[in-house]
Formats: structure tokens, C-alpha cells, sequence
């Protein structure tokens, strides 16, 4: 995305600096809306009629009628009192309201840009607001699997709606830093080492999502064991080859766990590369994944260690995000780099 005009190009990059920041809080507030099981709260599609929050008695005796007839209160919360139900109501509007106004935030300037520079410079952009588009679509795919004979969503829906998240999250850092005049590297290494450790993160953040769909986390809180073994003993390690392996939330827990053994091992292995090859340029920064990712891992112990409690998995997530942001940064760099990469 070349800019010649650098006041719009400066205009640009506050709106995508504005853009990611509201994405991450919606990212955060989707996940304490799971945290809270909120998110079945409001049981209709109401892409404009739901703008507005009830302002009466009416409409809240409406809103929870509604909630009333799914199996998650006749099965689970049927003793749940109206100001009770307003609590995980206000999660699951407010995380609505941000679809919203992402939407609306994000057409708008587009709009007026287009006009700007054209449709050809702005085409990666265009793609970045299909996907949000569609990211509201698979929003009600989800709460809908929660709506008829079970009493969550579905962890698979849960988890392409988290994912498809992180890829607009990305998108948009990776469109913001091609507005930046940064200081490249001018050396780098095999472009396949970075992008396969952002891959591993992404499959960890589907898992984790898996864990948070099924409450995994809140079975076996110990650690390194699973209770008093490596391999939980309430199930068997044949199962890890079955077909419903993602639907066993102690095996799903005991995947999670490893795959952060995995991406931490991968990580010691990068780190060496950039060192053993010299790559000075990349010295600040791999320190800095380095950094976010053991912050993560001991967030994710202490989120099992702790059943899951509402603030530490909720910063477990938040962490998840500045490793991504960061990955996404050390790609961008190493992808622009002048010279070729180093084996």
C-alpha cells in the first residue's frame, strides 16, 4: 500500500492505530463475555434494532423473556433473577456495540479514502472490512449453536470466531506498519522460521479457545502434572488418535499445555538463528517476543492453577494479543529486509 501523500498517509495510520485498538478491546471483552457465559444473553439476531440498550422496564422484561425460553436458563441459571440476567446482558451489548462500531468506524474512512487515492491502493483494506463483515456473521453462527438443546456455544464456532479475530487483528497492524517509515534491517533469515512460529500461536489460540468453550480450564488445576501424572488418568492416550479428540476437555487441556512447550521450543530455536547468524537488526525484537511469551506462559499456569479465575484468563488472552502484535512486527521487518535471507 504506496502512499505518496503524506498527510493522508499520517491520516491513514491514526485510523488503522484506532482500528486496532478497538479490535483489541473487542477481542478482550469477547473473552470476558465467555468468562461471564454472557454471551447467550441476547437471543436475536438485531443487527440495527439492537443498537440501543433497553430503557425500560418493557424492554427488559422482553429481552429476558427471550432468555427464558433457551436451554441455558431452563437447564442451568432457571433460578437467575431479572437484575442478575441485566449483568451478563451488558456484556454481550456491549460486545455487539463494538461490532458495530468497528463496522461503522471502519466503512466510513474507507469510503472517504477511496475517494482519496482510489480503490486499487485500498484493496487489502477493503478485504480487511469483508472479513469484519463476515466476523459478525460467524458472531450469530456461534451464539446461535447455544440457542437450541445445549447450554454453551459450540467450541468449534467459539474458535473460528476468535480466530478469524486474530487475522483481522493482523491484517490491520501489518497494514498500519506499511504507512510507517521504519528503519529495516538489512539483513534477515529464512522468512518460513517467523511464519511458522506465528502458525504454531494461532493453532495455540484455537486450542485455547477449545479449552475456554468446553471450561477446560477449570479441571486438573496443577502443574506440570495433570493431578498426579503427565498424561490425565481420567483418560487414555489412545484417544489422542480418535476422532473426538477436540471434545474432551482433559485432553484438550493437556494439548493446550503442550503446545506451549512446543511454541517456547520453537521460540529457543529462533532466538538461536538470529544469533548465530548475527542479525543485530533483530536482537531488540526477538527479545521482546521472547518477553511477551513467558509472560504468556506464566499467565496460562496460573490461569490453570487458579481454576480459571475471571482476571488472570482474562489477561492470559491480553497477553495473547501483544504476542501476536509482536510476531506480526517481527515478520513485517524480516519480509522487508534488503538482502537475502540468511539459512
Amino acid at each position: 500500500m504506496y502512499i505518496d501523500n503524506k498527510l493522508t498517509k499520517k491520516y491513514i495510520s491514526y485510523w488503522l492505530a484506532a482500528m486496532f485498538l478497538i479490535i483489541s478491546i473487542m477481542i478482550v471483552v469477547g473473552g470476558l463475555t465467555r468468562l461471564t457465559d454472557s454471551g447467550l444473553s441476547i437471543t436475536e439476531w438485531e443487527l440495527f434494532a439492537g443498537f440501543l440498550p433497553p430503557i425500560n422496564s418493557e424492554d427488559w422484561n422482553n429481552y429476558f423473556n427471550l432468555y427464558k425460553q433457551i436451554p441455558e436458563y431452563t437447564l442451568q441459571n432457571f433460578s437467575m433473577t431479572l437484575n442478575e440476567f441485566k449483568v451478563i446482558f451488558w456484556w454481550e451489548w456491549i460486545h455487539r456495540f463494538l461490532g458495530r462500531l468497528i463496522g461503522i468506524s471502519f466503512i466510513i474512512p474507507l469510503i472517504y479514502f477511496t475517494f482519496k487515492l482510489g480503490f486499487k491502493k485500498l484493496k487489502m483494506l477493503y478485504f480487511i472490512f469483508f472479513l469484519i463483515c463476515f466476523q459478525g456473521f460467524i458472531g450469530w453462527y456461534m451464539v446461535s449453536s447455544g440457542l437450541v438443546d445445549r447450554v454453551d456455544v459450540s467450541h468449534y464456532r467459539l474458535a473460528l470466531h476468535l480466530i478469524i479475530a486474530f487475522i483481522i487483528l493482523s491484517l490491520i497492524l501489518w497494514s498500519f506498519l506499511q504507512t510507517k517509515d521504519l528503519n529495516l534491517p538489512t539483513n534477515n533469515i529464512n522468512n518460513f522460521f517467523p511464519i511458522c512460529f506465528l502458525f504454531l500461536v494461532f493453532c495455540q489460540i484455537i486450542i485455547g479457545a477449545f479449552v475456554s468453550g468446553m471450561d477446560a480450564g477449570t479441571i486438573y488445576n496443577t502443574w506440570p502434572l495433570m493431578g498426579s501424572s503427565y498424561f490425565p488418568d481420567d483418560s487414555k492416550i489412545i484417544e489422542l488418535f480418535s476422532r473426538n479428540i477436540f471434545n474432551d476437555p482433559s485432553i484438550v487441556q493437556f494439548i493446550h499445555r503442550n503446545m506451549a512447550y512446543l511454541i517456547l521450543f520453537f521460540y529457543v530455536y529462533l532466538f538461536f538463528k538470529v544469533y548465530k547468524n548475527k542479525l543485530i537488526d533483530f536482537y531488540k525484537t526477538i527479545k521482546i517476543v521472547g518477553l511477551i511469551l513467558l509472560i504468556q506462559i506464566i499467565l496460562g499456569i496460573l490461569t490453570i492453577l487458579y481454576g480459571a479465575q475471571i482476571f488472570i484468563a482474562s489477561m492470559h488472552q491480553i497477553s495473547s494479543i501483544f504476542l501476536v502484535s509482536s510476531n506480526i512486527y517481527l515478520i513485517y521487518l524480516n519480509s522487508n529486509s534488503s538482502l537475502q535471507p540468511s539459512n
